[in-house]
């Protein structure tokens, strides 16, 4: 008999209503997202102009008891930044390379009887020429130079090493394996998309797309943002900050310094320039933390503190340079050349620089967030206005209206009662995938949209299923309720088949595809996990309860 038990009941309803509720954030969108604004991130609010009050107006104006999940809204929706950019890896090789050069100069000077005097050739970036004043030691060098190298697995497993070295008389050439050029090209990618993605998060965006496209490309959408210049402020800063020792000051930049120094500008004062050494004390990569911070005059400054091993080797160098000057250098600029004054213990101290509240704030951004390896071109960049976005959602908008009229129409004039049933569950089947895409924080996007169409579609057609098989039961069947029973049971396995090949397409897009394709796999898996549910339970439960309480002797479907 068509009878549910309380349980299943229970179960169904209870599983609509957690639906729903996920789900209801949605319709207050601009409020609970300025609720989640004031209770995440309150400092970018104040930072931005909002007082403390105004910030805890936005963090009460929605209940903390109920779900606060939001779907996001992917580019093409909310308008935002579009930026396609280029890592030059070749800015790593360099840098390895020039790293790589003391190493060689120590291991030969240590045999100067045999390989003679050693000096570095000028070459391109991709080669480090080392002379020896004794060919008759080249073999011996070669060897030595050798020994450096450090083994690269490869992926068939086998071990190379990270150098190449060649000799043509007494110049020897030392270039980056193609092993360990693969494996550092993947290093970088992987350190770029790391760091990238922590500046982004830094300042708050709402689900930003960041994904390696190509060799050496990143994509990287922000929605929300006003204008792609704000993130290409953002990422066109390496970020790389050294500590290191001021020997002099220069005339020019074309000054020729001593082996072992280099000569950068100083920021506060154009035109000055110092020698300071290129080996630094400390760099960036042993801060553990920096943030925004005033000096003492109330100036911006960026506060900042080091690890345990870099904070004991500053407070050693500070202790033995008291009086000495020393410059803090990011990205080839010297910002800061203070005199030391005393010894700083613990390993920490503020930098100070003519900044603003946002420079500084922005340079502590990305401090904390790490220096990117190599330095990023941008190759396209696209800024996406929110009026666009909005004309898109009102799309998007007219787009589900009109089709879910028609269909509401149509199954209403087609099944009479049952097809109001169907129409009750269809609605609460879109309420179902909002509440499911705000459970995982997914991103809707146009694509995502026509998934939700296509799956109100989807959901009719089990109903019609359903239905035309009622009809067929009805004609043969003892009883309306034996028919509508076996309507369900027989209808179930096209149902369920039907919607398996398609969640395993879905499946195969999503993990395939990326972008818009992946948004729109998203909303067509959860469309037809809530259209099944709805289909076979909801519409069910909804005609079992008419039955049990009106007892009709005949149906009409």
């Amino acid at each position: 008999m068509l009878n549910i038990s309380f349980a299943k009941q229970l179960m169904i309803w209870l599983t609509v209503i957690v639906g729903l509720t996920l789900a209801m954030p949605n319709g207050f969108y601009g409020r609970v997202e300025a609720h989640n604004d004031a209770i995440t991130n309150p400092e970018a609010l104040l930072a931005a102009g909002a007082t403390p009050i105004e910030v805890d107006e936005m963090a009460a104006g929605w209940p903390s008891f109920l779900p606060s999940n939001l779907v996001n809204l992917g580019l093409d929706l909310r308008g935002g930044a579009h930026l396609l950019v280029e890592v030059q890896v070749e800015d790593v090789h360099a840098s390895f390379l020039e790293g790589f050069w003391p190493q060689v100069r120590d291991v030969l000077a240590a045999e100067r009887d045999t390989v003679g005097f050693v000096t570095r050739e000028d070459g391109p970036d991709t080669e480090l020429r080392v002379r020896i004043s004794q060919t008759t030691g080249a073999a011996r060098a070669m060897e030595l130079v050798r020994g450096l190298g450090r083994p690269v697995t490869t992926f068939t497993g086998a071990a190379a090493s990270n150098i190449d070295v060649r000799i043509d008389g007494p110049i020897l050439t030392i270039t980056i394996s193609e092993a360990e050029m693969l494996a550092m090209n993947e290093r970088t990618m992987a350190q770029s998309l790391e760091i990238i993605r922590r500046r982004i998060d830094e300042v708050g965006t709402r689900e930003p797309t960041i994904q390696r496209q190509g060799v050496e490309r990143i994509l990287v959408q922000v929605p929300g943002v006003g204008s792609a210049d704000e993130i290409i402020q953002l990422l066109g800063t390496t970020a790389q900050l050294t500590f290191n020792p001021v020997v002099g000051s220069a005339a020019d930049a074309d000054q020729s310094p001593r082996s072992g120094n280099i000569i950068y500008p100083l920021v506060d004062n154009p035109g000055s320039f110092l020698i300071v050494e290129r080996r630094p004390v400390v760099t960036g990569e042993d801060l553990e933390n920096a943030q925004l911070d005033f000096d003492q005059n109330g100036r911006p400054a960026v506060a900042f503190r080091f690890n345990t091993s870099a904070a004991r080797k500053f407070g050693d160098y500070t202790l033995e340079n008291i009086g000495s000057p020393f410059a803090i250098v990011l990205d080839s600029e010297i910002i800061s050349a203070p005199t030391i004054q005393s010894h700083i213990p613990g390993g920490s101290g503020i930098i100070t620089g003519n900044f603003t509240v946002e420079e500084a704030t922005n340079l502590a951004v990305l401090l904390r967030s790490g220096a990117l390896p190599a330095e990023l071109t941008f190759l396209e960049e696209r800024t996406i206005g929110p009026e666009l976005g909005q004309d898109s959602i009102d799309a998007g908008k007219i787009a589900c209206i009109v089709a879910a009229i028609a269909i509401l129409i149509y199954m209403l004039l087609s099944y009479g009662l049952f097809g109001l049933f169907a129409n009750i569950a269809l609605i609460l089947n879109v309420g179902m995938i909002f509440g499911l895409l705000s459970l995982v924080g997914a991103t809707l996007t146009l694509p995502g949209i026509a998934g939700i169409v296509l799956t109100i579609g989807m959901a009719v057609d089990a109903n019609v299923i359903v239905f035309e098989r009622i009809r067929e039961e009805l004609k043969t069947a003892k009883g309306p309720a034996r028919a509508i029973e076996l309507g369900y049971e027989k209808a179930l396995s096209s149902i369920i088949d039907a919607n398996i090949t398609t969640f395993i397409t879905a499946l195969i897009l999503f993990f395939a595809g990326s972008g818009p394709v992946s948004g729109f796999a998203v909303t067509l898996i959860f469309g037809i996990a809530t259209s099944v549910f709805t289909a076979i339970f909801v519409t069910r439960s909804l005609i079992a309860i008419w039955f049990a309480r009106a007892r009709p002797k005949t149906i009409e479907v």
